[in-house]
């Protein structure tokens, strides 16, 4: 019998309204595997050709497209059961797609080398078309991309003119230390201040947060010996300016500070200083940790 991607129960969903296929969609797009239905995988399908394949939990996995992408598209906590639902031969083509620190956990199963992106696109709605998550600092945009299906995601997401670096090794790991860095700071200052938007960080407790990711940058790059682009600050407060709305919480802690409390735990156990003193108090002052 053919594998299943688990189930959890969940509310049904009322069923999205068709969106017509793109008339500009490029040649260059081959079919892929897309795991998970919400707004960012339909979103991707919507830009693919017709031979794209959404899968969701209970759907065994399929067997065409036989080659190309798989596209990740579900939480963090969904990943483990992605992975055992995939067919070894097929596990080089995982495309993952999710916020926070991911190359500990894929180095950890085997798949360090696999496709990673950084996502800084939006999609508000089911069915909506993305918004690129330009900035006055970067109009080019930031979303990027690294690995075997790195041209391929970029091919893809030009369907919806929405930009895409792919980059090489050092620089990929950099920016998305960059972007741990953004999510990391901005949901801590802000759960630290109840009720706080990013804007609200971004411009009332600017300070507060500009401190916190100067301690982060600087003390990633001394115990990560990641080489950070100048003007990291910069980058994030206008990130910060264009997606002002959102709201801030603590959560998903493995993936996201729970990375830098670990680099803490590690050199205090080491009898050295912790490297990130302000993210620690901010940790405990909000109950995330003891």
């Amino acid at each position: 019998a053919r594998t299943r991607l688990g189930r959890a129960s969940r509310p049904a969903r009322a069923p999205r309204a068709a969106v017509p296929p793109r008339a500009m969609a490029s040649s260059d797009v081959g079919p892929a595997i897309i795991v998970g239905g919400g707004r960012v995988g339909s979103a991707l399908k919507d830009m693919g050709p017709a031979g794209d394949v959404i899968v969701k939990r209970g759907d065994p996995f399929p067997s065409e497209p036989a080659s190309g992408p798989i596209y990740v598209c579900t939480r963090n906590d969904a990943l483990q059961g992605v992975i055992d639902w995939t067919p070894e031969t097929r596990r080089e083509d995982l495309v993952f797609l999710q916020n926070g620190y991911l190359q500990g956990y894929l180095d950890g199963v085997g798949l360090g080398a696999c496709t990673q992106a950084l996502v800084y696109f939006a999609v508000a709605k089911l069915g909506e078309a993305p918004t690129d998550g330009v900035t006055d600092v970067n109009p080019e945009g930031l979303t990027a991309a690294n690995g075997k299906h790195a041209e391929a995601l970029k091919a893809r997401l030009a369907n919806a003119d929405l930009a895409c670096h792919v980059l090489d090794d050092a620089s990929f790991q950099a920016s998305a230390f960059e972007k741990l860095i953004w999510i990391s700071a901005f949901m801590l200052v802000g759960a630290n201040h109840p009720g706080a938007t990013v804007g609200d960080v971004e411009s009332t407790h600017k300070d507060e947060v500009v401190a916190l990711i100067e301690e982060l940058v600087r003390g990633t790059g001394e115990s990560q010996g990641v080489v950070f682009q100048h003007g990291s600050v910069d980058r994030l407060l206008a990130y910060a300016r264009a997606v002002k709305h959102f709201p801030t919480a603590v959560k998903e802690f493995e993936w996201r500070n729970g990375f830098f409390w670990g680099v803490s735990q590690s050199a205090l156990a080491e009898g050295k200083p912790d490297p990130f003193p302000t993210h620690t108090a901010l940790l405990k002052a909000v109950g995330a940790i003891e």
